[in-house]
């Protein structure tokens, strides 16, 4: 059933928690978006939204088998997967977050990646990991440097907002970090 505007409003400012392997199982690939949006707050699943491309792209590059919906977010740790996001509260846009926000939310990021050490993190949304990290020349793509123990690569925001970013494209580039990261489907 999808929210109405009241579950919606309601949702603001919510956390939604992480999607993350037992301890002792491994995270291949952490995926970090921006924050969450109402609907995900609604919902209290990520990337929630009807819209959204994260789902789709990831299909289509091969991450999973199928095309998983959103209430199906805690299979990704069986992929070998997760998801967090650098401001956990949810909001109606990206830019009602502070800069702050998102520079403490890379340092919670750090934090998160140094205890669960994924082989890759993967960032969706440039600005956001520009302002978080202090980064103002990063390109879409692999990193130079890691964070913490694990290679970094940045990603476009799979928002259907995002309109430069088609979803072949999407998938193109989320197939690229799926190669290096050496997954197969399982």
């Amino acid at each position: 059933m999808r929210p109405t505007k009241a579950d919606l409003e309601a949702a603001r400012d919510r956390v939604i928690p992480d999607v993350l392997p037992a301890h002792n199982e491994p995270l291949r690939v952490l995926f970090c978006g921006i924050n969450p949006g109402l609907y995900s707050g609604a919902t209290g699943h990520h990337f929630a939204r009807p819209g959204n491309r994260f789902w789709p792209a990831l299909h289509k590059s091969g991450f999973t088998d199928r095309l998983l919906s959103p209430d199906e977010q805690d299979l990704l740790p069986a992929f070998g997967l997760g998801i967090t996001n650098l401001a956990p509260r949810t909001t109606a846009r990206a830019d009602e977050l502070t800069d702050e926000e998102l520079r403490e939310g890379g340092e919670r990021l750090l934090k998160l990646v140094e205890r669960y050490q994924p082989t890759y993190l993967a960032v969706a949304g440039v600005t956001a990991y520009r302002t978080a990290f202090g980064k103002p020349r990063t390109q879409i793509g692999p990193q130079p440097e890691k964070i913490g123990p694990s290679n970094l690569r940045v990603l476009p925001n799979p928002s259907g907002l995002n309109a430069s970013w088609t979803l072949d494209k999407l998938a193109a580039e989320f197939a690229r970090l799926r190669t290096t990261a050496e997954l197969r489907t399982p």
